[in-house]
């Protein structure tokens, strides 16, 4: 039997998984759990591994993979749905997407330096259109991105705080970030305690896309 916050954690873990394929940050988990401080986080990932609803990933700063939901998750996401309005793709699909130079996950560099296309199993897009960005730099290690990671990007001009997304910065540098709103300032965090967040002005910031998956390669 799970307490309500672990019942609550493991769900929204579960549920940002879907959504981006990575797990939230501690940060994240805290503000949707409305948590005072990290600490309480870590106390309810140990109690959550403990009861083997979740694991750490080896060799992925705080990257979380969920063994199993409760009970009454379970029965809740067994409900009937909507169909989709597409068709799901084949898990052994594959798609080609546009595969646009390098963003930093550190300090901004150029993007979109020219395109080659680069394939994609299609169960990790989905709808949209999208892109690809080799990710350089470990801003965002803790997020559960790597250095030379493709950041698969779904096409979008808007974001949610929280989000990750792809920002350009005076329409010259990209970066890959959380975004949020702070104040009247944009506020693009990295997912990495050596590294500050970046205020802007909203006039020099805009969103190019937001993170849909990501693609790794093992050499």
């Amino acid at each position: 039997m799970l307490t309500r916050k672990q019942h609550e954690l493991v769900c929204f873990i579960n549920d940002k998984l879907a959504e981006t394929g990575v797990s939230p940050s501690f940060e994240e988990m805290r503000e949707a759990l409305e948590l005072k401080s990290k600490s309480g986080v870590h106390r309810l990932i140990s109690a959550l591994e403990e009861r083997s609803f979740i694991r750490r990933l080896p060799n992925r700063a705080r990257a979380l993979e969920v063994l199993r939901m409760p009970e009454r998750a379970e029965k809740k996401r067994a409900k009937p749905v909507a169909a989709p309005r597409t068709p799901p793709r084949p898990a052994n699909d594959v798609v080609e997407i546009p595969l646009h130079g390098r963003i930093a996950a550190g300090l901004p560099i150029e993007a979109f330096e020219g395109a080659t296309m680069l394939p994609v199993p299609a169960a990790l897009l989905g709808q949209g259109e999208h892109y690809a960005l080799e990710v350089s730099g470990d801003s965002m290690v803790e997020a559960g991105i790597l250095d030379g990671d493709y950041a698969l990007i779904r096409r979008t001009q808007t974001a949610r705080d929280g989000e990750i997304v792809v920002a350009l910065i005076d329409e010259a540098e990209a970066t890959l970030k959380y975004f949020r709103r702070e104040g009247a300032m944009v506020r693009l965090d990295p997912a990495n305690r050596a590294y500050d967040p970046q205020r802007y002005a909203p006039a020099q910031v805009r969103v190019q896309g937001k993170l849909s998956g990501l693609l790794r390669r093992y050499d």
